[in-house]
């Protein structure tokens, strides 16, 4: 008698299989095979329960390609002669109760090209499985570790594997930091033969809060770009000054202004040339009663876009800063004061 997870597993695999054959049985429309030759590296963070991907590759956009991940179920990489379907397949057989190592095998053996594929997953307990296919493209090859897997084929050398392996067990931080390491050391010894292009990085939540855009810590792309790991790593930063910008804001609607202060003052430290975040700081300095405090950074606002100026009095009607036609005009002086 088979149980419902079986039965699941069963229908995904008969899915799969069946458009496996229609696929081989239609000449005029073969199976597409994007060679997405890369490194990447799968990883859960044992601290805090996360996950991701990170990858590099000399490809455009691989972001939308190689990485897949979600909260509470696990993160798949999917690459070479890549078929993007064991990204989301994988995370069905994973969210359906299949640990990585079986839900990979699973997936391989109906795979009639699994000799071209390069493909890591991870689940939700840290248990990990990695396929190199035997047709890959020189160098290549990947390493499992404790909480991770990382994985590259048509590499310069067969030293980009192992130098992630050691860069990403060494390195401090959170899996962020981490993963970005990996992919610095891969590039640092030779990486992909043919340059770089593009990157991405992925990080989920260890479980599940059931609204998928809230899961996500990181979901960062770089399509196209001469030096992507370098813009990859700015735009992580960025995305840690939203955080606390994020935080700040809830914080004030708590009421909490210490809190909402400490965490503008980081989020302005992380990004000292976003003029929006110093905008939202000085608006929320006004609305705490610290309009003196306000003016210094209103002022250098409206010196960067006087934009900021005509949209500051447009706040009041809808409530987001206090309805005083004084301190409005006390921070519209602070521009033209300069």
């Amino acid at each position: 008698m088979m149980t419902a997870c079986q039965k699941l597993i069963t229908a995904i695999l008969i899915i799969r299989a069946t458009m496996m054959v229609a696929s081989a049985q239609a000449p005029s429309a073969p199976k597409p095979r994007r060679p997405v030759h890369t490194f990447s590296i799968v990883a859960r963070d044992p601290a805090t329960g996360e996950m991701g991907v990170a990858v590099q590759s000399h490809w455009f956009a691989v972001g939308p390609i190689v990485p897949w991940a979600e909260a509470g179920v696990g993160a798949v990489a999917t690459q070479s002669l890549v078929d993007v379907s064991y990204g989301p397949l994988g995370l069905d057989l994973m969210r359906a109760g299949r640990c990585a190592p079986e839900a990979l095998k699973a997936l391989l053996a109906a795979d009639e090209a699994r000799d071209v594929r390069q493909v890591a997953m991870i689940d939700a307990q840290g248990r990990v499985a990695a396929h190199t296919g035997a047709k890959s493209i020189q160098a290549a090859g990947h390493i499992v570790g404790k909480d991770y897997s990382v994985q590259a084929n048509l590499m310069l050398n067969g030293e980009v594997w192992p130098a992630m392996s050691r860069a990403f067990e060494s390195a401090h931080g959170d899996l962020a930091e981490r993963m970005l390491a990996a992919l610095d050391a891969a590039q640092s010894v030779g990486g992909d033969i043919r340059g770089k292009q593009s990157a991405a990085l992925i990080v989920v939540r260890a479980k599940s809060t059931g609204r998928p855009w809230a899961d996500r810590v990181f979901d960062l792309r770089v399509d196209d770009n001469p030096d992507p790991l370098r813009e990859l790593r700015r735009l992580v930063t960025l995305q840690r000054a939203y955080h606390h910008m994020n935080a700040g804001d809830v914080a004030m609607e708590k009421k909490d202004n210490d809190a909402a202060l400490r965490e503008y003052g980081a989020a302005a430290q992380l990004a000292p040339d976003n003029v929006e975040m110093v905008f939202w700081h000085a608006v929320a300095l006004v609305n705490i009663g610290r309009v003196e405090d306000s003016l210094p950074l209103f002022r250098r606002v409206f010196v960067a876009d006087p934009n900021w100026a005509t949209l500051t009095p447009r706040l009041v009607h809808s409530g987001l800063l206090v309805d005083d036609p004084k301190v409005i005009e006390r921070i519209l002086s602070a521009g033209r004061t300069h």
